[in-house]
């Protein structure tokens, strides 16, 4: 991790606060890596752009990066042996496709793994993306309208 932010170039941070912007970091990990782990993330990272265009990159925990919409879709860790793409909501979301390989007994979030050689069905990634962010966005719109409803007394129609 030290390594990834110590080679980016501090000027072109998005606040100009001498940090680097998420990102950043994003890209100075997959640059670290040099291995077919930075190319997957790199491949999953387009995917997650170009299924959800208003999708935000933020770093977190100490170098995760994570991928959000009105709250977050999904985390891209690096291992020795995968890729995982864990998806906060995923036991709310439907997989048709079958891409959830990982966390698959828990109650909240699911993971896909991918592993060297792994081919991606991107169409199947880009709508599973598309519906955690519509479940996130639709979760935030629930609670907007119970908070009016509270304060004003009324039903929102």
């Amino acid at each position: 991790m030290k390594k990834a932010t110590a080679s980016m170039k501090k000027t072109d941070s998005k606040e100009g606060n001498g940090q680097a912007s998420p990102s950043q970091l994003i890209d100075a990990r997959i640059e670290e890596l040099k291995d077919w782990r930075g190319d997957m993330l790199a491949r999953v990272r387009a995917l997650i752009k170009q299924a959800e265009p208003e999708v935000v990159e933020e770093w977190k925990w100490r170098g995760v990066p994570v991928w959000e919409r009105a709250g977050i879709i999904c985390t891209g860790e690096t291992y020795k042996s995968v890729v995982k793409l864990t998806f906060a909501k995923g036991a709310s979301l439907e997989d048709p496709n079958g891409l959830f390989n990982s966390s698959l007994d828990g109650n909240t979030r699911r993971a896909i793994d991918f592993h060297e050689g792994d081919e991606i069905d991107e169409e199947a990634l880009k709508a599973l993306i598309r519906a955690a962010a519509a479940l996130n966005t639709s979760v935030r719109a629930a609670g907007s309208r119970k908070i009016k409803q509270r304060v004003t007394g009324h039903r929102p129609r």
